[in-house]
């Protein structure tokens, strides 16, 4: 709901540093601008908790991301096998992706991703305040940019994040000092901007609005709220505007597939369909069945290399095969679910895979070495060589023409 206090206007903010004190309709918000991966960020946050005695601590954080800071076992309880059924592999390959490279910055200042996060939501706790996570829903936040982005800009958004898993980039506390100055960060945020303005607009300012809209509705006089550096601007220009419920509500929404997303699908079986039909009735039978073997072959034989490339377990291997002609006229499932859930029953992760699974990821070795990863990697690279396969088999099938 929006608020229904009367706004006053706020007066302009006082900062030190990485602290940023707002006056906001009576009360004193101090924001606390971090770097995720930041020694420094952490004990500017306990300092910060303990001296400022705050009646509420807010943090850049939703509900599925403070459990995996908190929850240290999160990873072992995964159900890959329910993951697959549910059709959410895409979305741990993104959240693995981004973990990957905050794990690899973090690995270089000895800091885990998001510590100075889970150490504000203790230091609350151990004070017995109120915990706030004021960050909007991850899986709502990924979605919308990826269904807001044109197809080309998706293009560049995956070879972005894929292209960071590998990335190799030298970074310590004086460069994450520098990182976290306004000056620093605006720069950064307007070249995203250019090259992704749609991807920009919802990872960073849409979530800048959500988290104003949070302070503007926690209790308290004094509130701290610990978020990265890169959302104060933002928060700072939001927190005086009221957010309309309708406004709220399109924030939290997920948006439909763009037409051209549900439609790709179902084109290129009823266009495969409509080739065989033809054939069948003004092709030569000869040329129908070299046709038909030819999808096959081209299917069947480029998603089994993807699924051995990735190492998979040999009956993987084959059930890539056999998926992916048949698949591949299916807009309901992916050759790629088909081979990921059978290379989860061949080869099940181990515990030792799920503790490991974020060591595993920062490195190109660790991905085909850990059972998880493994299993996206059957996963997508089945779904890729399927991909190809349909584009090769095109070239066959437009003799029956």
């Amino acid at each position: 709901m929006s608020s229904t206090v009367p706004e006053r206007a706020t007066e302009a903010p006082t900062a030190t540093g990485d602290l940023h004190r707002i006056h906001h309709n009576g009360r004193e918000i101090l924001l606390v601008g971090t770097a995720h991966i930041s020694r420094a960020s952490v004990e500017m946050v306990q300092h910060t908790i303990a001296t400022e005695q705050p009646d509420a601590v807010c943090v850049e954080l939703d509900a599925q991301r403070y459990a995996h800071l908190t929850e240290r076992n999160r990873w072992e309880q995964l159900n890959i096998r329910q993951v697959i059924r549910q059709g959410q592999i895409p979305f741990l390959m993104a959240n693995l992706a981004l973990a990957s490279f905050q794990k690899r910055m973090g690995l270089q200042t000895g800091v885990r991703p998001g510590e100075e996060l889970a150490a504000a939501a203790q230091a609350a706790e151990e004070r017995s305040l109120p915990v706030h996570l004021i960050d909007r829903d991850i899986r709502t936040t990924l979605l919308r940019a990826w269904r807001k982005t044109g197809l080309w800009q998706k293009i560049q958004l995956v070879t972005t994040l894929f292209a960071g898993l590998f990335e190799k980039h030298e970074i310590d506390e004086e460069e994450l000092a520098r990182l976290r100055q306004s000056d620093s960060l605006s720069s950064m945020l307007e070249e995203m901007g250019d090259l992704l303005p749609a991807a920009k607009s919802i990872l960073v300012d849409e979530r800048d609005r959500w988290m104003a809209h949070q302070l503007r509705q926690t209790a308290g006089a004094r509130i701290v709220a610990v978020v990265g550096a890169a959302h104060i601007p933002g928060i700072c220009r939001h927190l005086t505007h009221n957010e309309s419920d309708a406004a709220l509500a399109e924030l939290a929404s997920i948006p439909v597939k763009p037409l051209y997303s549900r439609l790709l699908p179902w084109l290129i079986p009823l266009l495969v369909a409509a080739l065989f039909v033809i054939g069948f009735f003004f092709a030569d039978r000869e040329q129908l069945y070299q046709a038909a073997g030819a999808w096959i072959l081209a299917n069947g034989s480029l998603s089994a290399l993807g699924a051995l490339v990735a190492w998979g377990h040999p009956l993987t291997v084959v059930a890539a095969f056999v998926a992916a002609p048949i698949t591949s006229l299916n807009p309901t499932i992916g050759a790629g679910f088909v081979t990921a859930f059978v290379q989860a029953l061949l080869v099940p992760p181990k515990v030792r895979d799920m503790e490991a699974v974020l060591e595993a990821v920062v490195t190109l070795s660790g991905w085909w070495r850990n059972r998880l990863t493994r299993i996206l990697l059957v996963f997508f690279l089945s779904s890729l060589g399927s991909s190809l396969g349909t584009l090769v088999a095109f070239g066959w099938l437009k003799q029956l023409l």
